[in-house]
């Protein structure tokens, strides 16, 4: 079946993604839906109270499958002037806010979603969690700017890059886990992959909306990559340590279930 997004929603700027742009946001939306699927089974096939884990997984990859559904579409993204090749008159090229949009709920739910397992105290959860929207906002208003001040933006989300970096591979590490440190072998695995292919979204921000050096399209492939790897990639291989992990060991009083109430009467 041909793919019409770009007919039906016209690029609305010079530079654009490509119908192969479009062919591959689909592609990643199936793996996004799919895995959204999936993982309302899994959620389903638990226990009640202990399903946190995997409900915030949840709400993770229905926020991506939403997320590349616009793009796929070519929907959500606005014309701004680049700052390079520019030859007279700065062409325009596509910033997708609705990428942010989504980095916005995905980023901090998914350090929630690992920093939950650690003996971090809620301060520095918040804390991490706020650090993680300053990275998203940052790189957003980097984008939207034409001018080189764009790069203050990219540094001020850099540095709190690093704080989540140093959280992540460091302080959480070093916590005293629940139920007598069982959780930190998986923690380990799961926060290194994490903070692995955080390192490489701001390479990629710098070559596309940053420095304008590779197409819109190539910027979707690339961001598309680091978005299933980091989205249901981490997701399940983080999941798969907690598989044998008695819920009880967090201490969370969000682990109660919610009964419905019988009607008396009724």
């Amino acid at each position: 079946m041909a793919n019409h997004a770009l007919n039906l929603n016209p690029p609305n700027a010079d530079l654009h993604i490509s119908t192969h742009g479009s062919d591959w946001l689909w592609a990643a939306f199936s793996v996004f839906a799919f895995s959204l699927l999936v993982m309302i089974v899994l959620d389903l096939l638990r226990p009640r109270g202990t399903r946190l884990f995997h409900q915030l997984a949840v709400i993770i990859l229905a926020t991506f499958t939403i997320g590349y559904f616009s793009m796929a579409s070519d929907l959500g993204a606005t014309p701004i002037a680049v700052e390079f090749r520019g030859h007279g008159s700065d062409p325009t090229r596509q910033i997708w806010y609705v990428r942010y949009i989504q980095w916005f709920i995905t980023f901090p739910l998914s350090l929630l979603e690992v920093l939950l397992a650690t003996g971090l105290s809620l301060s520095d959860i918040t804390t991490t969690l706020f650090m993680a929207i300053v990275v998203v906002i940052c790189g957003l208003v980097g984008a939207l700017v034409h001018s080189t001040y764009k790069w203050g933006y990219y540094v001020f989300g850099v540095a709190a890059l690093f704080y989540i970096w140093y959280v992540l591979l460091w302080h959480g590490a070093q916590t005293t886990f629940p139920g007598g440190g069982v959780l930190r072998p998986g923690y380990l695995r799961s926060a290194g992959f994490l903070a692995f292919m955080l390192i490489t979204y701001p390479i990629c921000w710098a070559c596309s909306e940053g420095g304008n050096v590779i197409s819109n399209t190539s910027e979707m492939i690339w961001y598309g990559i680091l978005d299933i790897l980091a989205g249901p990639g981490f997701l399940f291989f983080f999941l798969w340590h907690l598989r044998d992990v008695d819920y009880a060991t967090f201490g969370l009083s969000s682990g109660k279930y919610t009964d419905t109430a019988e009607k008396v009467g009724a």
